[in-house]
């Protein structure tokens, strides 16, 4: 559970900031009569409409409450207007609609995928309504999901991975928000009431709170009064306050976690960038070249090619609300671990330096911009890159830009971004599993 919850924001980043190199679809924004912010893309090819309601309701606002955010979001379909779960999915399932939900660090969300015939729209929408409007929160469920969690705490002990990207973000972040876990902890789950699911849903699952993309097979007009109606069933309510500031870090982190394994698993990074920021693109561009970009990256080459410490070597920024993570991930023999790491600080510390190649950054630049009509092949796609455009408040040319922006950056601006954001003296070092020699 907690690597897609925290591949989640990298996911959402993959499909906002990949490669654009035509013209992006065209965005309409508006504000219904409650506040709640409406983005729509016209999709007349296929007669669907993905629909998808976004709130700043993520892991950020569990208020020490761990998992509360993720909990209240997974129970919207578990019972709702006195329907219970099984009947509400086969009323989605009679005409092949369907429901999603899910939440992150930021944000949390449900959406609806349904075709465009009248009447069958209108049954898919009526019954999302529903959920939207009238949870239950039955008891029952309630107990059942909690305990699925507890499983997969448990199962967590037993995964590496999981171990190191928990302990990494509690590193980075403390006691900030984005630092808890997203899936909370065994006190944090055991202690959730239903009470607690339904002050959450009430306090953040309003109108201004939140926003509706919609993209389909749907004119302008049709757009405006399938708005109205989701937010006709919403509370206008008020916007969340803003997730306070991150810190960056004031010294160096070394944290190791014994684990009977001959790998060590290792993560190194520090706070990177935040949605928007003035930096995003020297940033996302000099990474593509760093460790971005697969077997062609830098650690790639020095990491694995050259001295074969490591199967693989990534790096990557991962932009929230406020400052996410830069993190570098490999896994290495334990007695290899001490090597492994040199080779990785280095790398950052001539990077940070030099910055790309011409002739890297120019395959990096073709990488980038070569692959966005495979990008926007489906309407799900789109509605996603919508609901991260409206959420960040990006500006809605966004997609057009996007291309411009990257051709236009050279080596010395990387270079200079990476100088001044990056401090390889005061990263978290993450260690699952002993080097021998220590």
């Amino acid at each position: 559970m907690l690597k897609t919850l925290l591949a989640m924001p990298l996911v959402l980043w993959v499909l906002l900031f990949a490669p654009f190199a035509h013209a992006g679809p065209k965005i309409e924004h508006w504000t219904t009569s409650n506040g709640l912010r409406v983005y729509y893309v016209s999709a007349p090819d296929l007669p669907m409409v993905d629909l998808r309601l976004i709130f700043d309701a993520g892991s950020a606002r569990d208020s020490g409450k761990q998992g509360l955010a993720l909990i209240t979001n997974s129970m919207l379909d578990k019972g709702a207007d006195g329907l219970s779960e099984d009947q509400l999915a086969e009323q989605f399932d009679a005409i092949g609609a369907q429901f999603s939900s899910d939440a992150s660090m930021d944000m949390g969300w449900t959406g609806l995928r349904t075709i465009t015939l009248e009447k069958e729209q209108k049954t898919a929408l009526d019954t999302w309504l529903k959920i939207l409007a009238k949870p239950d929160f039955p008891q029952a469920a309630f107990e059942r999901v909690q305990k699925l969690m507890l499983v997969g705490l448990q199962a967590e002990k037993q995964d590496p991975e999981a171990l190191a990207s928990k302990a990494f973000y509690q590193a980075v972040y403390g006691d900030h928000p984005y630092g808890q876990p997203q899936n909370g902890t065994e006190a944090s789950l055991q202690a959730l009431t239903v009470a607690d699911l339904k002050a959450f849903y009430q306090q953040y699952y309003v109108a201004k709170n939140g926003l509706l993309a919609i993209v389909g097979a749907v004119g302008r007009q049709q757009a405006e009064a399938l708005a109205e109606q989701v937010a006709a069933v919403l509370p206008e309510g008020i916007a969340a306050p803003a997730i306070p500031e991150v810190k960056p870090l004031a010294e160096a982190k070394t944290v190791r976690i014994p684990y009977p394994s001959a790998q060590s698993h290792i993560l190194v990074g520090q706070v990177g960038d935040k949605r928007g920021d003035e930096d995003y693109f020297t940033l996302y561009m000099g990474n593509q070249v760093l460790g971005g970009s697969g077997f062609t990256s830098r650690l790639m080459k020095e990491v694995r090619d050259a001295r074969g410490l490591s199967y693989s070597v990534y790096s990557y920024f991962a932009p929230y609300a406020q400052l996410g993570v830069f993190e570098v991930g490999l896994q290495t023999k334990q007695t290899q671990t001490g090597e492994a790491l040199q080779v990785v600080r280095d790398v950052l510390g001539k990077f940070q330096q030099e910055g790309p190649t011409a002739e890297e950054l120019d395959a990096s630049k073709k990488d980038v911009t070569g692959g966005f009509p495979l990008r926007t092949a489906s309407n799900s796609q789109i509605v996603e890159y919508l609901g991260v455009i409206g959420f960040y408040n990006l500006p809605l040319d966004y997609l057009d830009a996007f291309t411009g922006k990257i051709n236009a950056l050279t080596r010395e601006q990387i270079a200079d971004a990476f100088t001044r954001r990056m401090q390889p003296d005061k990263m978290v070092t993450v260690i699952v599993g002993e080097d021998e020699k220590k």
